[in-house]
């Protein structure tokens, strides 16, 4: 199976001024597009060579798992992006108000996550195994389907994510980066 970089949902400027087109350009054209051919170059004569990208985040180790974890990740972020920000509403606003209080005291935990991932990795939002919503962190390329998570949201705090724009501030990444999040696209995933 060869696996091939998805187009983004939105046009490369889409999402300014939150993040730029030079910054789309780099992360999904480059950094996105390395780890697919990166993936593509790894799995040939391997046992992965027509799996899933879900079956190889869940089976493979090094290489193999944190390019195939990569591609998977980036291609989730991408299409969690291109709304107006706001809240979410209906069953998932009900369910974040559930889990943790408010829509603003989640954001508040979320962010914390994200801002304090130590290097790189990701903050997610996943639904556990009892049906509750959750927030989680891993770093690199972790993924939380490994631990038998449904991600449903995520933040790249890899700098490649936010430093053509915010340089080293990531607190005000991911403070601005509540404005282009698609909550009908994060619904969709419950």
């Amino acid at each position: 199976m060869k696996f091939e970089l998805p187009p983004l949902p939105y046009a490369p400027q889409a999402l300014e001024p939150v993040i730029s087109a030079n910054t789309i350009s780099f992360h999904h054209g480059k950094h996105h597009l390395a780890y697919v051919n990166n993936l593509n170059n790894l799995i040939p004569g391997t046992r992965f060579e027509n799996s899933t990208l879900e079956q190889i985040i869940l089976e493979a180790e090094g290489g193999i798992f944190n390019n195939a974890a990569q591609v998977w990740n980036h291609t989730f972020y991408w299409e969690g992006l291109g709304g107006k920000g706001g809240a979410p509403t209906g069953k998932l606003l009900q369910m974040i108000n559930d889990a943790f209080g408010s829509f603003d005291q989640f954001k508040v935990l979320f962010a914390d996550a994200a801002v304090k991932q130590f290097g790189s990795g990701w903050a997610w939002l996943v639904v556990d195994a009892a049906g509750k919503l959750v927030i989680t962190a891993t770093s690199n390329a972790g993924n939380p389907l490994r631990e038998g998570l449904k991600p449903i949201f995520t933040c790249d705090v890899w700098e490649h994510a936010y430093y053509l724009d915010f340089q080293n501030r990531r607190p005000d990444y991911v403070k601005a980066f509540w404005d282009i999040v698609n909550w009908e696209k994060v619904a969709e995933r419950l």
